[in-house]
């Protein structure tokens, strides 16, 4: 009997090759970079210590605290000699956006930034080189008729390597320099990598103390708890893991001085993690319309208060100081812990950032700021901020805001006396006074993006899908609760 060659098998075999080959192939691959958020960040190289290089290169100094800033910096630049150089592209050292063209001011060329323009916190940092410039990485401030003139940006010894290098020993002080009876040479000795702490002496006290401006950022980060930020606290993640420097360019813009910023040059969650990394469907579907913020930052200032709103036209009574109500220099204040955020569509710009000169009027809050994005915007995400409001002057003359000299030895925290404080800064700014002023209220917008929680803490669908749920659905757009209605159109 003939025996049956078992060609069928090898037909079967040719099959399955020809389906399966372009399954395999085409098969939707992971990232593993995006999967493991580990993988994404960056190493931190050992650094050299600097105690002996310091030592040689200053070993004929008798008295250290003779030492000057811009001679450490000499010294820094013998090494590192394009570092001065790279500082100073930066919005570090020129607290200055690029030139935008403003739309409200017909096609007007400005640019933005703490160098020019005003906040509602300490409103100006023009003319008052004396406090603000505590915070700046430049040495050699002065008082000066004319904002440039107050300081030769061109020079690279004014450039501060210390306030964000050395790990010990260094405080600023007035215009922009080093406290007095610092001694810089063991300052220098103790550089190292940025850590939380050095970035914080800026960040976490901008706008006059701890916590004031951001309410996400505060000396508590330094040693956080994992409930107050997952990402220092349980990783213990440094500022420049996700801020990424290259040249000292460091990645991140605060949208409160710019008016639209490229993403390339933000940073973002999806850096480390998948952009839809949640496995229950429900959730993935959200990320259309919901930042990852939103959810996973439920509360800010969850350890140290932060300001909530500022009232300057009560200052100058003798009634007594509170740091945390009321202050003769700066007036009336209210601070807040475990603040819940105000939400607002917002696509990573603004659509207004008030200018020095804008008419305002002063029967209703002038925005400051005011975040881009609307409901029918598809680059837009419902989003967390911080609202800080205050009442601040204005010119009654001229209905706009001003700018009062407030640091010096003729400034308002000096002499309490509005109008001078505003003469002077026609003088320096030429910002004109009528003469007449009264207060306004302003309102001012931070992005929230620190203070992460662990994924257990995050919000929960009642939250915000119920009758006391957290999010003003009609003022965001929507007909009433999207559960009901459906999604954005």
């Amino acid at each position: 009997m003939t025996k049956v060659k078992p060609y069928w098998i090898l037909g079967l075999i040719g099959i399955l090759a020809v389906t399966l080959v372009p399954v395999i192939v085409f098969w939707p691959k992971t990232a593993p970079a995006r999967d493991n958020p580990w993988a994404s960040i960056p190493k931190h190289p050992v650094h050299v210590a600097h105690t002996d290089i310091i030592a040689g290169k200053f070993k004929d100094v008798t008295d250290p605290l003779t030492v000057t800033g811009p001679e450490i910096t000499r010294a820094c630049l013998e090494c590192h000699p394009k570092a001065a150089e790279d500082i100073m592209m930066t919005t570090h050292w020129t607290w200055e956006s690029q030139e935008f063209t403003i739309p409200w001011r017909d096609g007007e060329k400005a640019t933005i930034g703490k160098l020019n323009q005003i906040n509602n916190f300490c409103i100006s940092a023009q003319g008052n080189q004396k406090s603000c410039m505590s915070c700046h990485i430049g040495y050699n401030w002065q008082e000066s008729a004319t904002f440039d003139q107050a300081q030769d940006f061109s020079n690279p010894e004014n450039v501060d390597c210390l306030v964000c290098h050395a790990t010990s020993g260094y405080v600023k002080g007035s215009y922009g320099n080093p406290l007095e009876g610092t001694n810089l040479i063991a300052a220098a000795q103790s550089v190292a990598a940025p850590n939380r702490s050095m970035c914080g002496k800026c960040h976490f006290d901008g706008g006059g103390g701890n916590g004031v401006k951001h309410g996400d950022l505060d000396e508590s980060l330094i040693y956080p708890a994992e409930n107050q930020d997952v990402h220092m606290g349980r990783n213990n993640l440094l500022c420049t893991d996700c801020h990424t420097t290259t040249n000292h360019q460091v990645k991140g813009r605060l949208v409160v001085d710019n008016l639209t910023i490229d993403p390339a040059e933000q940073v973002s969650c999806t850096q480390c993690h998948a952009a839809n990394p949640h496995k229950d469907e429900r959730l993935g579907l959200h990320m259309e319309a919901i930042a990852c913020q939103t959810c996973h930052i439920p509360a800010f200032a969850i350890e140290d208060p932060t300001k909530v709103y500022w009232d300057w036209s009560t200052s100058g009574q003798d009634i007594g100081d509170d740091h945390f109500t009321y202050l003769k220099i700066k007036g009336d204040f209210v601070y807040e812990k475990n603040v819940q955020p105000t939400y607002l569509w917002f696509n990573g710009n603004l659509d207004y950032r008030y200018l020095l000169g804008d008419k305002i009027d002063p029967t209703q809050p002038t925005y400051i700021n005011r975040p881009a994005g609307k409901i029918s915007d598809k680059s837009a995400k419902i989003f967390p901020f911080k609202l800080h409001v205050a009442k601040q002057p204005y010119d009654t003359g001229f209905n706009y805001l001003l700018a009062p000299v407030t640091a010096g030895p003729d400034g308002y925290w000096t002499t309490f006396d509005w109008d001078n404080a505003f003469k002077l800064s026609e003088e320096r700014m030429g910002l004109k006074y009528s003469g007449g002023f009264g207060f306004a209220e302003t309102y001012m917008y931070w992005p929230t993006t620190h203070m992460v929680q662990p994924k257990e803490n995050a919000l929960q669908c009642g939250d915000c899908h119920s009758d006391n749920g957290r999010l003003d659905w009609k003022a965001l757009g929507y007909p009433g609760d999207p559960i009901k209605w459906g999604g954005r159109k």
